[in-house]
Parts: C-alpha cells; sequence; structure tokens
C-alpha cells in the first residue's frame, strides 16, 4: 500500500533512530512528507516544536507519485536554524522512503544545500529496520592548532592533533584514546562563548577506537541548538577521510560515544566522496495538522 501525505491537508511525520538496530539508541530525526512546499519559518517552528536534534522536509522534484519516485528535494533543521548538511537525517529519509513509504527504486537522490546526495537501500530488516548506504561529499582535513578555548572548555589539556574542514567548517581535536572521549564532561555555555569557536559550526572529538571499533567520537555544537549530537553523519565526512590517512585504510568501523551510541560504517572512495553505512529503525508516526 502506498503511503502519502495527510489526505486532509496535514503532514504525516515519522521519528526514526538512525545508525542503530536498536529502538530508542542511535540518534533520532522527524522526517516529515510534504505535500506540497511549506513556508521556511514554518518548517523552522516544526523543528522547534519535534525539538530533535534535526527534523527533516522531503517531498518528490516532480510531479509524480511518491512510490515511482527516484528524485526528492531534502532540507533539513535543528531546533534553531537550516543546516546544510546532515547525515542521520538522511539516511532517516531514506529508511521512510523504502521501508515505509514503498518506494520502487532501490537507491534515490537528494537535492541539498550540499547538492545531489544518494541513498542505497541494502537490506529490509525486523521490526522496521533498514540498512542504507549514504554517498556524501568529503570534507577536506586542514591541520590547524589546538585553540586553547575549545581546550579548555571541553576541559582537556593538552590534544594529540587539530584540524578542520573547509566544507562544513568544523574542527576535530585528537585526544589521547577512546577513554578520555568517552569521559569528556564538556562545558557547553564555555563552547557556545568561545570566540576561538565563533567560526566553527561544531566541535568534534575523536581517538582510536577498541575493538571492532577502528575510532571512536563525539560531537557538540551549542551554536546550533544541539549540546551533544547523539550520531553525526556529517562528522564522518571528516572524520573518515582523516583517520583513513593515519590508520593506511578506507574502509572503517566507527562508533559514536555519546549517551545512546551509534555505529557508522564508513569508506572513503576515490572520487572525493564518503559512503556511509546505517541501519534506522521507526520509533513512531503522527500527522500534523498544519
Amino acid at each position: 500500500m502506498q503511503i502519502s501525505p495527510g489526505s486532509d491537508g496535514g503532514v504525516r511525520y515519522w521519528v526514526v533512530d538512525a545508525f542503530t538496530r536498536l529502538p530508542f539508541k542511535g540518534n533520532p530525526a522527524a522526517v516529515c512528507l510534504l505535500p506540497h512546499a511549506l513556508d521556511d519559518a514554518l518548517m523552522q517552528v516544526i523543528a522547534a516544536e519535534m525539538n530533535l536534534s534535526e527534523t527533516a522536509f522531503v517531498m518528490p522534484v516532480e510531479d509524480t507519485p511518491w512510490r515511482e519516485a527516484a528524485r526528492f528535494s531534502l532540507r533539513w533543521f535543528t531546533p534553531k536554524v537550516e543546516v546544510r548538511l546532515c547525515g542521520h537525517a538522511t539516511l532517516a529519509t531514506a529508511a521512510v522512503l523504502f521501508g515505509v513509504v514503498g518506494v520502487q527504486a532501490t537507491s534515490v537522490i537528494f537535492e541539498t544545500l550540499s547538492g545531489d546526495l544518494i541513498a542505497r537501500r541494502v537490506t529490509a530488516g525486523p521490526a522496521a529496520c533498514e540498512t542504507i548506504t549514504l554517498d556524501f561529499p568529503a570534507d577536506t582535513p586542514v591541520p590547524c592548532e589546538p585553540p586553547a578555548g575549545a581546550l579548555k572548555a571541553l576541559g582537556v589539556a593538552s590534544a594529540q592533533a587539530a584540524t578542520y574542514g573547509t566544507r562544513a567548517h568544523d574542527l576535530l581535536i585528537h585526544l589521547a584514546d577512546a577513554q578520555q572521549v568517552r569521559d569528556l564532561r564538556p562545558d557547553f555555555a564555555a563552547l557556545l562563548a568561545s570566540e576561538d569557536l565563533a567560526t566553527y559550526r561544531g566541535v568534534m572529538v575523536t581517538a582510536v577506537g577498541e575493538p571492532p571499533y577502528d575510532f571512536v567520537s563525539r560531537f557538540f555544537a551549542p551554536k546550533v541548538g544541539i549540546n551533544e549530537d547523539p550520531v553525526t553523519g556529517s562528522a564522518h565526512t571528516l572524520l573518515t577521510p582523516y583517520w583513513a590517512a593515519r590508520l593506511g585504510k578506507t574502509a572503517m568501523l566507527a562508533y559514536q560515544a555519546s549517551a545512546r551510541g551509534g555505529e557508522i560504517g564508513v569508506r572513503l572512495a576515490e572520487n572525493g566522496r564518503v559512503e556511509l553505512r546505517g541501519d534506522a529503525v521507526v520509533v513512531f508516526k503522527g500527522e500534523l495538522c498544519v
């Protein structure tokens, strides 16, 4: 049966936990199927109402039945701002299109502020779980000095290295080991107020992982209304080339060590792209009366 936007003018939505096979783990995103384009201001207040790290708004590019479409417009909003790239909400959107809507294509293209992004269905699993591969542009690491304000706000005395991405302009801080990453208790007010971080969207911390993981990370972005993001797909477009250079491998398994936690399979492709592979599970659905 084809699922479509609400017949009475409402907007149907699903909440999906991304980069996990377990409900209430990974990173939750709301996915709104739009019957027509909405004003930016309305999408922003809907995202604030959802109060998740991201709410995705998706609709077919052409006037075609949802199940027959293969190209979609996709935008993402935090409770405070629109963002240019979001991995977990893209994974969540693809899971809804493939597993709930019943899109017939095995891959779909999303038109976004970061260009065309491709989502490929790998497998359908139990309990409304989907495994999907995302094709994203890689972010180029540029070495820099670890900003003193960032280290102080994170509560660490020193870092192994630091770099930032030229695309998303996130800061990466390389710490001594995985346990230090897990134990961090950042001062989020200090992160937000630090002049050293004024030009960055967010700050990720990372270290070599413990088996079976090649590396671990966490991601903090109070500037866009997210103190700690549970699992951040877009951060791995920078983490993947960073760790590929250090570990001498292009395919890796990553773990984001937030309280909810999440796994991401990553691969650095030869064409300046990064593949992110993850699971997503639908946890509930509803309809917005707007």
